[in-house]
């Protein structure tokens, strides 16, 4: 089963894109994902797809914004659980202009070439960091013939490619 995101009883909701600094530590009440997330990367064992589920606010996208940051952080040569938040690639990860992380809107690109589009940039070399991160919010409205274009990929994934999907509705 995925872990699912719960709610902050805090109610606070970071915004990475106003935090460039954020890493997971800045993540409020999501501790066992922290930890899991943090434990894969450091063994380098974070597996190819993420599904992170849970209601609106609860941080799933900036949860994906930090992995992809720690996929792609420049201070190291590999993966880290503690991105730099300094380097190029954590700047442009946090500013949206990371060229190796692709943020999607399924709720408005639900077709299936849209979900072609998407594989043929999979395909390429990431350009400036690590790995090529793919974070997909809304999951859940994408139609069925664009999941199933999906699932090839996702069945056999490239080297250095990683999907983060966001869902309200993880049993869709």
């Amino acid at each position: 089963m995925f872990p699912t995101l719960i709610p902050n009883p805090g109610g606070l909701v970071y915004n990475l894109r106003s935090d460039g600094r954020m890493s997971f530590s800045d993540i409020i009440g999501q501790g066992r994902i922290k930890r899991i997330l943090g434990k894969a990367l450091e063994r380098g064992r974070l597996p190819n797809s993420l599904l992170l589920a849970g209601p609106p606010g609860v941080g799933k996208i900036d949860t994906a914004l930090v992995t992809a940051k720690a996929l792609n952080c420049l201070s190291t040569d590999r993966p880290t659980p503690k991105p730099c938040s300094k380097c190029e690639s954590c700047l442009a990860v946090a500013e949206g202009e990371d060229v190796d992380v692709v943020e999607i809107d399924a709720a408005s690109n639900t077709g299936v070439d849209n979900i072609r589009e998407l594989r043929e940039m999979a395909k390429l070399a990431p350009g400036e960091g690590h790995n090529r991160v793919f974070v997909i919010d809304e999951v859940h409205m994408l139609s069925k013939g664009a999941f199933n274009a999906l699932l090839k990929i996702l069945e056999e994934p490239p080297a250095r490619v990683y999907f983060c999907f966001a869902t309200t509705e993880p049993n869709k």
